[in-house]
């Protein structure tokens, strides 16, 4: 039976807060999300630097049924909303002794890419590929559509099945045993080692189960939305809006207001505003520390290792590339030794792998004639204290002297605007905490098992969603955190 309508406040109009909004709004509740900053989207932002238009945050667009199923749920076609092309290519990799991969989407033609490419066979490829399919077909059910932290989800077929299967999603060794396993070549080995920093981990020490990951792409697709990323937050936000959803920005919330360990509403400032449901679309830590008051702290979970975090240059370059594509790696050599850095010893190595995103590939708008808008990324610790004006200024220099390197142009004088966004700002305008990206790593076997649930047992009408919490970070798992919220409060 449908639960009557309830007045429900979402702290934080992040892309899971507005998915848990319109989800909860289309059952007939009444619905305000209270946003600290001035504009929807949380890391999912855009940035604008004179002619220069920038995707702030994530960049990669995968699994886009679960935007199309929120406009289905309010009996919207998707398409008069928001519109995305399916790419050929996913990514262009790019290694130092002038090998370069492209990843097809098609999956015989990657595979033979590799082949032609690598000393690893088309078969060990879509061997691999069918491999990662298998963990997804196992996991979805029960890691990705539903809660781990309610017992009567674990008591029906589907659920069963899978737990039988666990050793197949392959648990018990790293990432990188297991593709150095599968692939006898270095470069294939670290292109799919790489998919580990897509939740912010290290493919030394995350279970193999995260070879999951390639499937998204390989299988689903990779797609651009027309008008950038960030227009999946203004169509998501219209449609909100349309089911009857209630944007508050620039609103801090002080307080998740509590009686008897029920909730009651939030405070804001000396104002409070009365709730039956609130849901936290803010980092798990800070909705503990900061909103909760006397609340006892999950400490465990709390005091978990953080996920990686990124330092982005926003370059407008006053020239355009051919060669590169809208998605394009550039390896370090030493992989290895890049990732001890950012997790054992906290610093940035002298080589990082370098991400470079150009949205104007596609989106010629995105930069004047005859530019390009460079989103270039790299890895780095999450925020523990460290001189980030001197890593910052190091890894500048050293950014720009492996692109100049590798692409046989000197790209320090095309700079002609710059944008920074570090660990410390990440934290400070998305309350991220430490700037990592997704909340906790997945550093182990069990952390699926170990982040925080989308509800409490401690107070009655309080849940949680977005990256910090089950089932993860990036785009596709929040949409789904958003859902899992949904079946709870029905």
């Amino acid at each position: 039976m449908p639960i009557a309508p309830k007045k429900v406040i979402v702290i934080g109009a992040g892309i899971a807060g507005i998915a848990t909004a319109i989800r909860l709004a289309i059952k007939g509740h009444s619905v305000n999300v209270y946003e600290a900053a001035l504009q929807p989207g949380g890391k999912l932002a855009e940035i604008r630097s004179g002619d220069f238009r920038f995707d702030a945050g994530p960049s990669l667009f995968t699994m886009p049924q679960y935007v199309d199923e929120l406009f289905k749920l309010a009996e919207k076609n998707p398409q008069d909303y928001f519109r995305y092309t399916r790419l050929d290519t996913v990514c262009k990799y790019f290694f130092e002794d002038g090998t370069t991969i492209n990843a097809f989407a098609e999956r015989n033609r990657f595979a033979s890419e590799i082949e032609k490419k690598t000393v690893d066979t088309a078969e060990s490829i879509i061997a691999f590929l069918d491999y990662s399919e298998r963990i997804y077909k196992i996991t979805d059910p029960v890691f990705l559509q539903r809660s781990l932290h309610k017992w009567k989800n674990y008591f029906n077929c589907t659920t069963l099945k899978s737990l039988l299967r666990f050793a197949q999603i392959d648990p018990f060794r790293t990432m990188n045993k297991a593709n150095t396993t599968m692939f006898s070549d270095s470069k294939t080995i670290q292109l799919f080692n790489r998919y580990a920093t897509y939740n912010g981990s290290n493919p030394f020490h995350a279970p193999a189960t995260l070879n999951v990951i390639p499937h998204f792409e390989q299988h689903f697709g990779a797609f651009f939305p027309e008008g950038g990323m960030y227009s999946i937050v203004k169509s998501l936000t219209e449609l909100a809006k349309h089911v009857g959803v209630k944007f508050n920005f620039d609103q801090y919330v002080d307080e998740i207001e509590l009686k008897d360990n029920k909730v009651t509403g939030v405070r804001i400032g000396s104002d409070s505003h009365q709730a039956d449901l609130v849901v936290s679309n803010m980092d798990i830590w800070y909705t503990y520390r900061k909103l909760l008051g006397n609340i006892p702290a999950p400490e465990k979970i709390l005091h978990q290792e953080r996920s990686s975090s990124a330092l982005i240059f926003y370059w407008g370059i006053e020239r355009t590339f051919p060669e590169l594509d809208l998605h394009n790696i550039f390896f370090t050599e030493d992989y290895e030794r890049e990732f001890q850095q950012i997790w054992q010893n906290k610093k940035i190595d002298v080589d990082p792998t370098v991400y470079l995103n150009i949205s104007s590939k596609i989106q010629p708008s995105d930069a004047p004639q005859g530019c390009e808008n460079w989103f270039t990324m790299i890895n780095v610790p999450s925020n523990s204290g460290q001189n980030w004006d001197e890593m910052i200024d190091a890894a500048r220099s050293s950014i720009i002297t492996k692109l100049s390197r590798v692409l046989k142009t000197d790209v320090s004088g095309l700079i002609v605007s710059e944008k920074i966004l570090d660990p410390r700002k990440i934290d400070s305008q998305t309350f991220s905490y430490q700037g990592s990206l997704y909340g906790n790593s997945s550093n182990n076997q069990f952390a699926a098992f170990l982040r925080h649930a989308n509800f409490t047992n401690k107070v009655e009408g309080l849940f949680f969603a977005g990256g910090s919490v089950h089932p993860g970070g990036g785009i596709p798992l929040a949409l789904l955190s958003a859902k899992i919220v949904d079946g709870l409060v029905a």
